[in-house]
């Protein structure tokens, strides 16, 4: 089966590439020559800014090209507090795909409170070869507003719970009479949706953007209901896992066992394959699980690499166990990164990531990928 197409989540998530100005600090020489060099030594150093901008870009063989760009403002409400990151960002792809984002990620009283929400619209076009191994050719548009929100509340030590929503009005219309037909045919048009759900989370990784010690936990689920938004019934259950182990000079081994699970969903809600190397949204399954393993290797002062592996499996319906080939996703790569904010753990990466198939893609992009 060839599929090229941008789906929306992925669109969404973009890939970014971070460029931002270097701050300098003021060194103090052995021995001023005046009292103006000796004022100038005993200045406090220059905070870093707390602006990013991030140019984005992107380019794998599903998706063609993208580029746009992201502006981000990072803080500590107190020390306690993980780092907030306020965002404004857009995308334009080479398929005349565009996206555009608000975000808000927010820690503050002590780390007693975490709230994040993001507002995204875009008009998402899809450029089928073979659409779901029907021999068919088929182009769509994906038009999507959505908005979603999180608040999780520490309840002991590093527990937390909360609630989280989500309104979307995700739908898919064909570009010709003919698509629309073949899209009616299959089922696929999209819904248009409003849910909410309960999280359970563990968090006591150190920073939560370049952890070198701790273990994560996320466990929720999302209520999609006719009597908030649209037309289905159905709900999404996901468990996330993540540990990470600091060693050597600097080095950090971690692992991820991710799972999606549906039911009563429509099938463009159904759980995608999430590793490195595949477009998201383009493997779809009632039922989703992986493993993932990494190893981030300090190289220098401000620089790392990565070499990462793992497995996704689609199951469940008609596509049978994870002993069948066909449903299993293999992924590996390598990766080297810039430590931009060494303070919040911000970094540049880019990264190589390949699957089967002929899946692979080169991802520029802020931060660690999980």
């Amino acid at each position: 089966m060839s599929i090229r197409r941008v789906r929306p989540v992925h669109a969404l998530r973009g890939i970014f590439f971070l460029f931002a100005t270097a701050t300098g600090t003021v060194h103090a020489d052995q021995g001023p020559a005046n009292d103006q060099e000796s004022a100038q030594a005993q200045r406090p150093a220059k905070a870093p800014s707390p602006w990013i901008l991030l140019p984005t870009f992107s380019n794998n063989p599903k998706l063609g090209t993208s580029g746009g760009a992201l502006v981000g403002y990072a803080r500590k409400f107190d020390p306690e507090s993980q780092v907030s990151m306020f965002g404004v960002s857009a995308q334009y792809t080479s398929t005349n795909s565009v996206t555009a984002a608000i975000f808000a990620r927010t820690s503050f009283d002590q780390d007693r409170h975490r709230l994040s929400v993001l507002a995204v619209g875009g008009l998402i076009k899809n450029d089928y070869d073979n659409f779901l191994g029907t021999g068919t050719p088929l182009k769509s548009e994906d038009h999507i507003r959505a908005f979603v929100g999180r608040y999780l509340y520490r309840i002991k030590g590093d527990w937390f719970i909360g609630a989280q929503t989500i309104f979307t009005n995700y739908q898919i219309v064909g570009q010709t009479a003919l698509d629309d037909d073949l899209l009616s045919v299959l089922g696929l048009t999209g819904f248009k949706a409003g849910g909410v759900g309960l999280v359970l989370n563990h968090d006591s990784r150190d920073i939560v953007d370049a952890p070198k010690r701790g273990w994560y936990l996320n466990l929720n689920n999302i209520a999609y209901r006719q009597a908030l938004e649209g037309s289905n019934n159905f709900s999404v259950y996901r468990a996330d896992y993540r540990q990470f182990w600091s060693h050597g000079d600097g080095n950090v081994f971690a692992v991820r066992q991710s799972n999606q699970w549906t039911a009563n969903a429509p099938p463009g809600a159904y759980a995608p394959v999430v590793l490195r190397g595949y477009t998201m949204g383009e493997y779809l399954g009632k039922y989703m699980s992986s493993f993932e393993v990494e190893e981030r290797l300090r190289l220098a002062e401000r620089w790392t690499a990565t070499l990462f592996a793992g497995v996704a499996c689609l199951y469940g319906s008609n596509r049978g166990g994870c002993t069948d080939s066909a449903n299993r996703f293999p992924s590996a790569g390598a990766g080297v990164q810039y430590i931009l904010k060494p303070a919040q753990g911000i970094v540049a990466n880019m990264e190589f990531a390949t699957g089967k198939d002929g899946n692979r893609a080169v991802l520029f992009k802020m931060g660690y990928a999980w």
